[in-house]
């Protein structure tokens, strides 16, 4: 970035990542335009289909350790600027064949309760006599994405952002003192290394199962979590591939899907699938996220499959950057590199 003094910002891209650096930008009393090619909000941003867990310490079972610490910052940010915000924490079961993934999964995390059956009957009575034990985050929570989403976007308007839904704009010829590029795999015309990650995921309405949080089910082949979006909904998800394919949802992973509910409790068999939910998740090698300046431009993506965990902390990274040039955010390329390597 320039050492010119900032004020008015442009940011390209109104998924989760968008909106947080437009909301953090804002705040610090830029003055903010955002650009969305879609619509307000919808099922043509990735984030609409996220499963919104605010699940930092379950995520260290396979993350690095950034997502630990600032994921478990993202759990206050979300729950001062949206409605919504659940706090019931997390449960992780496993079936009595598969406890050996319940006891890896333990020494893998942190911040959490081994729980008896009783308790687990106490606290997802619709649960009682399925588990043996769990594993309780009890500091967890998670929120509807698309609710979410919504807030966000009502925030910003609030604020007196510029908001632009339905207008295409480069991010080299966007207004403005800078620019944000938060087009997720949009931008791997100008980001080397930026991947996709394919994910599927379903919701079902299932009137005779009722849970207070979320819950993930261990199994060597494909660990599944069911999140409770109220009356009856639940959200079901999800798969990792290796694919920028985003059109069709896979045979195996309908099957994998259903049948790992059915695991969980087995009146997700008679569930009506309600929609059926495929996109691609931005990546990098890492799995972390990036800042890329880039002339006027800031590059940020890559928070693969953290984008509601990690947006927060890209965003005020970010909307810092841009107030002071000379700062060195954790998720500026290259120090990122230089911390985990130390």
């Amino acid at each position: 970035m320039t050492r010119q003094t900032i004020e008015t910002v442009s940011v390209v891209g109104g998924g989760v990542v968008g909106l947080c650096v437009a909301v953090a930008a804002v705040e610090r009393g830029l003055k903010v335009t955002l650009f969305e090619r879609a619509g307000e909000p919808g099922p043509a941003s990735c984030s609409w289909w996220a499963g919104g867990m605010l699940a930092p310490w379950c995520e260290g079972e396979s993350a690095e350790e950034p997502v630990v610490r600032l994921g478990a910052q993202a759990l206050s940010w979300w729950g001062e600027r949206v409605e919504g915000v659940e706090f019931n924490g997390s449960l992780v079961v496993a079936q009595a064949r598969d406890a050996g993934e319940l006891r890896r999964f333990a020494r893998l995390t942190s911040d959490f309760e081994t729980i008896p059956a009783e308790r687990i009957d106490e606290l997802e009575p619709d649960l009682a006599g399925r588990f043996r034990e769990a594993l309780y985050f009890a500091g967890e929570g998670h929120l509807s994405p698309r609710r979410a989403l919504v807030s966000l976007v009502a925030r910003l308007k609030a604020l007196g952002a510029d908001l632009r839904f339905g207008q295409e704009m480069r991010p080299e010829d966007a207004p403005g003192d800078a620019v944000v590029d938060c087009r997720g795999l949009g931008a791997r015309d100008a980001l080397q290394g930026l991947r996709g990650v394919k994910g599927e995921m379903l919701m079902l309405r299932c009137t005779d199962v009722s849970l207070s949080r979320p819950v993930r089910l261990l199994h060597p082949r494909i660990p599944l979590y069911v999140v409770p979006r109220g009356e009856g909904v639940f959200m079901v998800g999800a798969t990792m591939i290796e694919s920028d394919e985003r059109n069709r949802i896979s045979a195996r992973a309908m099957m994998e899907l259903l049948g790992s509910a059915y695991q969980l409790h087995p009146a997700f068999a008679e569930a009506e699938i309600l929609e059926i939910g495929v996109d691609v998740r931005p990546a990098f090698a890492d799995n972390l996220p990036r800042l890329v300046p880039d002339g006027r431009v800031l590059r940020a993506n890559g928070t693969y499959r953290h984008g509601f965990l990690l947006a927060p902390a890209l965003g005020e990274q970010a909307a810092g950057l841009l107030l002071d040039p000379a700062s060195n955010p954790e998720f500026l390329h290259g120090h990122s590199r230089q911390r985990r390597a130390g």
